[in-house]
């Protein structure tokens, strides 16, 4: 079998496949073997019917169509390395308009969507804003408070609680006279102020002492997840065993020994800097980066196919399910609540899918234009990058990329091309944080 090229324009490529009459013959053998054993026949033993006598019961082509797919299952990716077509969507298969034949050959032609071959204008020399926070000693001044946040200790106290204090209490939760399921808990723990509670709950818990008693009044927000409980009043009967306060260590040298390796606050907050440096220069790349491709996306205009951008709509929809179950909630619990479809987010996602579709597109035809290619040494360290992440061996790494190494090539020349027309741009720093201020203000 050859692939014999007959077009390729508008994101289509169009391509025959010749198979000859010993190829077809040899997949509806193999065909007929992996089936026989379902087909039943007055006569002869459940697998045992030859070939020619289940084709003169059923008809002589019930195994054409999957003797096609068998050869179109090996043909086709073959097909598609040796004519260099990288497929975007499934195929369309045409036979023709003539009955296929035992003991013929036939010649099927496929339609496949590819992604356009963009020819990107006016990425050099892009003018862009960039944002960019220089690091002030407030900035590291906060950062050693939130190390001391992070390593203070709860200590009992006697004094009434406070916002910001942690209790330890039961509660009965009632509605009414009656005691509600999931209202009830013994030694629990709660900081006052989290928001973790029902609204109105904490803020009735502050003022009181160890070893009070105090009725909590709340309603349930109407939106609340257990609709037996929603929009109802409620009371919890609380007990408070002990309120604990955050005792907070020093900003000194014990503590930057404590929490890192140098041995002496000053070296420590040195080091602080530096991070919080390579954070803001880290971060005022990406935020470049980004406006350079915004001016890139908006000076190139092009379609694409359809189907590339229901495929990446699909892609970000899993994203968003993942991203509801790690906060704990389900894709059918978020339609719930919203009163949709999962067809409908993923809607919603289609604008942004297409902006993601063609970006990559237009960044894959600068490293074609630029001829950047992935080299031997780039590839390697793209290996050792990936084992250092995942903490695994560099060749267990090569053994699971095997089969994506063409998109790993991919990955490394779109990277260049990113950092091409990042070096190549006309960059104006702007205030980060006058910015934010002028977006607080509108």
């Amino acid at each position: 079998m050859t692939p014999v090229l007959v077009s390729k324009e508008n994101c289509e490529v169009k391509f025959t496949m010749a198979f000859t009459a010993e190829e077809f013959t040899a997949a509806q053998k193999k065909v007929y073997n992996q089936q026989k054993g379902k087909f039943r026949i007055d006569g002869f033993r459940p697998g045992k019917a030859p070939q020619a006598m289940i084709e003169r019961f059923y008809g002589e082509g019930i195994f054409f169509e999957d003797a096609i797919d068998e050869l179109l299952a090996s043909g086709y990716p073959t097909a598609l390395d040796e004519l260099g077509v990288e497929p975007v969507g499934r195929p369309e298969l045409d036979l023709g308009t003539e009955p296929l034949k035992k003991g013929e050959g036939f010649t099927a032609t496929l339609t496949v969507p590819v992604a356009p071959e963009v020819t990107v204008v006016d990425y050099k020399g892009v003018e862009a804003e960039r944002r960019v926070h220089t690091v002030t000693e407030e900035d590291v001044k906060s950062e050693l408070e939130a190390v001391q946040h992070r390593n203070a200790r709860l200590v009992p106290v006697e004094e009434a609680a406070a916002d910001g204090d942690t209790v330890m209490l039961d509660y009965a939760g009632f509605v009414g006279d009656l005691q509600f399921e999931g209202g009830t808990a013994e030694n629990q723990s709660l900081k006052l102020g989290s928001g973790t509670f029902i609204p109105g709950f904490e803020d009735q818990l502050i003022g009181c002492k160890a070893g009070e008693e105090k009725d909590v009044k709340v309603t349930f927000p109407e939106d609340y997840h257990a609709e037996e409980l929603a929009g109802k009043e409620a009371v919890f009967q609380c007990k408070i065993h002990e309120v604990k306060r955050e005792e907070l260590p020093a900003i000194d040298d014990e503590l930057a020994a404590d929490v890192s390796e140098f041995d002496t606050l000053e070296e420590y907050k040195a080091d602080l800097k530096a991070k919080l440096e390579k954070e803001a220069a880290d971060a005022a790349e990406y935020d470049g980066k980004n406006a350079v491709m915004e001016k890139i996306y908006a000076a190139n205009s092009f379609d694409v196919p359809q189907i590339m951008i229901d495929n990446e709509s699909e892609n970000m929809l899993r994203e968003f399910e993942q991203q509801l179950q790690y906060s704990g909630m389900t894709m059918e619990q978020y339609c719930g609540y919203l009163q949709k479809k999962p067809e409908d987010i993923k809607a919603e996602f289609a604008p942004d899918a297409e902006k993601r579709v063609k970006s990559r597109l237009i960044v894959a035809g600068i490293a074609r234009q630029e001829g950047f290619v992935a080299t031997e040494e780039e590839i390697e360290k793209e290996y050792a990058d990936l084992a250092q992440q995942y903490k695994l061996d560099v060749e267990k790494v090569k053994e699971f990329m095997a089969d994506n190494v063409t998109e790993l090539k991919k990955d490394i020349c779109s990277r260049k091309a990113i950092d091409f027309i990042y070096a190549q741009a006309k960059l104006t720093d702007v205030d980060a944080d006058a910015k934010k201020e002028e977006k607080t203000e509108e």
